[in-house]
């Protein structure tokens, strides 16, 4: 989608994509202002050598980056747990270096081959090897595969789209999976763990957003006045829960959104309605769950794995549908509860590692 707002002067230089000859980068025919090979802009970079692990803020140069066929001048990127891992060392998310760090990207196409995507097109891209195998969107300038590149689809802004980012594209995959596999209002309530997390708080708008009852888990008990504002039906203090160990419990939910893992993921197959869902998309807590098989084969409950990095193409599509329309989050402004620079990425990292994630953290690039 071209923005009809930006000039087309306000874009940023056209820059050939550097996949190919010459005659494969041209730009259908058009007069090219191509930057110089040498031409600087700054990025987050992640390095892994005899130096040691480090990240920091440099320049780099556009011939540096990762190959693909749409170079993209970045507005928005986003932070996510991942990217704190990755930034830090503390997680090995990065299978080779240097990398620009940053799972997330949106802005506005500079330079590509593809013929479906032009200049001054905005356009997304969330997980598909960014900051793992390929530079990613903490970086003033980014190449993209085309096969990955999504254009920003009605009803979302730039901004939006990257409060949104990995953790809503997650939030909204697991209600897609839940409600292929039976999910309905009709079943129960869907509680949220880690729900003051960027996943969490995007999941409980979500959720309410098509139609369905919110409950909350979380540690952080000062905020329960923000869930509720942002849907949720009843909070629950993750110290209050006394489900007991028997292989099945009383069940209290429809279905579950578990960021958590661990023990709080187990507890939930205990305590979830017969054909309900659980859709597992983090391990803020443990990667270890110790449940029985009871839950699955006498109540019919599934657990459901949320693979967003590797999300096939046409399912990404109508997840941003989705995001753009029925499911937007009606709350996106207050869940996006800062804005930074690149040189502010390592204070969230530390703060984000500390436990003191709470919604999500916008990074302006342009």
């Amino acid at each position: 989608m071209r923005d009809p707002d930006v000039p087309e002067k306000a874009i940023a230089h056209r820059v050939r994509s550097y996949t190919g000859n010459s005659a494969d980068n041209r730009l259908d025919g058009r007069e090219e202002s191509r930057m110089n090979d040498d031409t600087r802009f700054r990025a987050f970079r992640i390095r892994n050598d005899d130096g040691g692990y480090r990240a920091a803020v440099q320049d780099m140069a556009v011939d540096e980056l990762t190959p693909g066929e749409v170079l993209v001048k970045v507005a928005y990127s986003s932070v996510n747990y991942k990217d704190a891992l990755a930034g830090t060392g503390k997680g090995k998310i990065l299978r080779r270096h240097p990398l620009n760090g940053g799972i997330d990207v949106a802005g506005y196409v500079a330079a590509s081959t593809d013929p479906a995507l032009r200049e001054g097109d905005q356009v997304l891209c969330t997980g598909c090897g960014l900051s793992e195998v390929r530079d990613g969107g903490y970086a003033q300038y980014a190449r993209l595969e085309a096969k990955w590149t999504i254009p920003l689809p009605a009803g979302l802004t730039l901004r939006e789209a990257m409060i949104l980012g990995t953790a809503g594209f997650t939030a909204a995959l697991s209600l897609y999976r839940m409600q292929q596999n039976g999910q309905t209002p009709e079943l129960g309530p869907i509680v949220v763990t880690g729900a003051t997390g960027g996943v969490g708080m995007l999941a409980i708008d979500l959720l309410t957003r098509a139609g369905y009852e919110a409950h909350a888990i979380t540690g952080k008990v000062d905020h329960f006045d923000d869930l509720i504002a942002l849907g949720a039906r009843q909070c629950i203090a993750r110290t209050d829960l006394h489900w007991g160990q028997r292989p099945l419990e009383a069940a209290r939910w429809g279905g579950a959104i578990d960021n958590v893992g661990g023990d709080m993921l187990a507890g939930l197959t205990r305590v979830v309605h017969p054909y309900g869902n659980i859709a597992s998309c983090g391990n803020a807590a443990s990667i270890d769950l110790a449940t029985t098989v009871i839950p699955f084969i006498i109540r019919g409950v599934s657990l459901l794995g949320i693979a967003s990095a590797g999300t096939a193409r046409a399912i990404r599509d109508d997840i941003w549908r989705y995001l753009a329309d029925d499911w937007k989050p009606a709350h996106l402004e207050k869940i996006a509860m800062r804005e930074i620079g690149l040189d502010g990425l390592g204070g969230v990292f530390d703060a984000m590692l500390g436990g003191g994630s709470y919604g999500r953290t916008l990074v302006r690039l342009d």
